[in-house]
């Protein structure tokens, strides 16, 4: 079904007016989704983008900054974050060595095994949902790259 079916819209302004209430609307899909994926195993999408981060850094440590810079959804408090993963015992955190003042982040041997879990999921969950073809992806990332440039 297009946008416009969708949203119940006949008529917008410009076509590129309509692709943006496209991509806000898909945008908003696709996170409703990863919501109800993530639900069942306690997480938040945040949560989930913290924890891929430090899979990507293991064994090494994170800063917080770090997962700022890195993170999906600049507005989240990586911080608060960070707390929550902690009291689930899915991140670990350890004073610093060379900085005493510097906090620093690992992933923790549950979090990697939930991520593993979850990994099954999203796969599963991206076959399901997989309606463009290899090339269409990489049209679609180069328009999304466009327009952030």
């Amino acid at each position: 079904m297009g946008i416009a079916e969708e949203i119940k819209q006949k008529k917008f302004k410009t076509e590129y007016s309509k692709a943006v209430v496209n991509l806000i609307y898909t945008n908003s899909w696709l996170n409703q989704t990863h919501v109800e994926l993530f639900k069942p195993f306690g997480l938040t999408t945040p949560q989930f983008n913290i924890l891929r981060i430090l899979r990507g850094q293991h064994p090494e440590p994170s800063t917080v900054n770090l997962l700022i810079d890195r993170m999906l959804d600049k507005s989240s408090n990586a911080s608060r974050i960070v707390d929550k993963l902690e009291e689930k015992k899915l991140v670990i955190r350890k004073q610093c060595n060379n900085d005493r003042r510097a906090v620093d982040v690992f992933i923790s041997k549950e979090g990697l095994n939930l991520l593993s879990k979850l990994d099954k999921e999203m796969e599963s969950w991206e076959k399901q949902s997989r309606n463009l073809t290899e090339e269409e992806s990489k049209i679609l990332n180069t328009l999304l790259d466009k327009i952030r440039s």
